[in-house]
C-alpha cells in the first residue's frame, strides 16, 4: 500500500483532470492552443536576455485568438490574461474611433461653399431659401439647411408662411389687386396698382399714376383682363378709390369682388406679399425721380420676378418655370438683374 500525502493527491487529481480535458477537447480548440503556445516560444527565442519586448503583431495575434476562442487565456504564460483583455478593449475603442472620424452627412465641397458665399455677397437681399432655389436650378442638390450654415454671418429675415386652404383650392380662378405709394426724390407721391394672378404668382398688369381715380382704376382692370380672360373672383381691400365706376366695370366683366375685412391685410396675402417684396428687393435701394422712372424700374423688376426669382410657394421655381441645368452644361455665370441688385445664375459652355 502506497501512502500519498493530501497535497500530492491534489496534484495528481489536477494532472488527471488536465489529461482528461486535453483528451476530450475538440480539434479546433487544440489547434488554437498550439498556435498560442508556439507563438510564445517564438517570442521567447527572439528576446534578448532578461528583457521581454512584445511587438504589435504579437498583441494583435493574441487578441484575435481571444476573439475567436476566449479559452486561449489559459494557455498564455508570457502575459497575464487580463492584459490580453485590456488590449482587446483598446483595439475596440480604436476601431470605433476610426469609424466615427467623419460623422453626419458628407462634407460640402469647397466649390459649392464658395458659390454660396459669392451669391450672398452679390445679392445682399437674398436669404437661404432664395440661394437654395438658385442652386437647385443649377443642378446642385444641397439642402436649405446646408445653404444657411455656409452663409456669412448677417441677419436673415425668412418669409412667413402664407396662404390658406380656400386660396390654395381656388387659386386658378382668383386674382388680387392692390396699390402702394412711392415717394420721389422731390417728395411727391406716386401710386402703383398691381393685378396679381394667384395661380403662378404672375403680375398680370401694373401701372403708375399720381391721381388714382375710379375711372383710371376701372380702365386698369379692363387692360389687365382683355376679352374673356377675366377671373371669377377679384380679391381687394376696402380702399375708397375703388368706387362705383370700378365696381360696375368688374360686374360687367363677370367678376365677383371679394372684400377683405377692415384693417386686415393678411386676408389678401399674396398681393400684399409682392408689394413688400417690391419694396425690400428694389424700391428701398433705389431713388425714384419721376413717374417714368418708377415705371421703368418696376418693369425691370417684374421681368426679373417672372423669369429669375425663385418662390417658396412654387417649390423654389419661378412664375415662368426655369429648367434645371446639369453640371455638365458648363461653368456658372452670373448675370446682373435690376441694376445689379440681384443676379441670375446659369451654366454656359466655355
Amino acid at each position: 500500500m502506497i501512502a500519498v500525502r493530501p497535497g500530492g493527491m491534489i496534484t495528481i487529481l489536477s494532472a488527471l483532470v488536465s489529461v482528461l480535458s486535453f483528451r476530450f477537447r475538440s480539434r479546433p480548440s487544440l489547434e488554437l492552443e498550439l498556435v498560442a503556445l508556439r507563438h510564445q516560444l517564438i517570442v521567447l527565442r527572439r528576446q534578448r536576455p532578461r528583457r521581454l519586448r512584445l511587438h504589435s503583431a504579437d498583441r494583435l495575434l493574441w487578441v484575435c485568438l481571444y476573439r475567436v476562442w476566449p479559452r486561449v487565456l489559459g494557455a498564455l504564460v508570457l502575459v497575464k490574461p487580463a492584459t490580453v483583455v485590456k488590449w482587446h478593449r483598446q483595439g475596440f475603442r480604436i476601431y470605433w474611433r476610426w469609424r466615427s472620424r467623419c460623422p453626419g452627412r458628407p462634407k460640402t465641397s469647397a466649390e459649392i461653399r464658395a458659390l454660396i458665399r459669392q451669391m450672398s455677397r452679390a445679392n445682399p437681399l437674398w436669404g437661404a431659401p432664395r440661394i437654395h432655389g438658385e442652386l437647385l436650378k443649377l443642378g446642385i442638390d444641397v439642402s436649405q439647411a446646408t445653404v444657411g450654415r455656409h452663409l456669412p454671418r448677417r441677419a436673415l429675415r425668412l418669409p412667413p408662411r402664407l396662404g390658406a386652404g380656400f386660396l390654395r383650392n381656388h387659386m386658378t380662378v382668383i386674382a388680387a389687386v392692390d396699390m402702394f405709394m412711392v415717394a420721389t426724390v422731390t417728395f411727391k407721391l406716386l401710386y402703383a396698382v398691381i393685378v396679381l394672378s394667384h395661380h403662378r404668382r404672375r403680375v398680370i398688369h401694373f401701372e403708375v399714376t399720381q391721381n388714382p381715380t375710379q375711372a383710371w382704376l376701372a380702365r386698369q382692370i379692363t387692360e389687365a383682363f382683355p376679352w374673356d380672360t377675366a377671373p371669377r373672383y377679384l380679391l381687394r381691400d376696402r380702399d375708397t378709390s375703388y368706387g362705383i365706376c370700378f365696381q360696375n366695370r368688374a360686374r360687367a366683366m363677370g367678376i365677383e369682388e371679394v372684400l377683405t375685412a377692415p384693417r386686415s391685410p393678411w386676408q389678401n396675402p399674396y398681393v400684399e406679399r409682392i408689394c413688400g417684396s417690391i419694396r425690400r428687393d428694389c424700391l428701398n435701394h433705389v431713388i425714384i425721380f419721376n413717374e417714368t422712372h418708377l415705371r421703368r424700374v418696376l418693369s425691370c423688376y417684374f421681368r426679373y420676378y417672372h423669369r429669375s426669382r425663385t418662390h417658396l410657394s412654387l417649390d423654389k421655381d419661378c412664375p415662368d418655370p426655369r429648367s434645371i441645368q446639369p453640371p455638365s452644361a458648363g461653368k456658372i455665370v452670373a448675370f446682373p438683374e435690376v441694376g445689379g441688385l440681384h443676379h441670375r445664375y446659369e451654366r454656359r459652355a466655355a
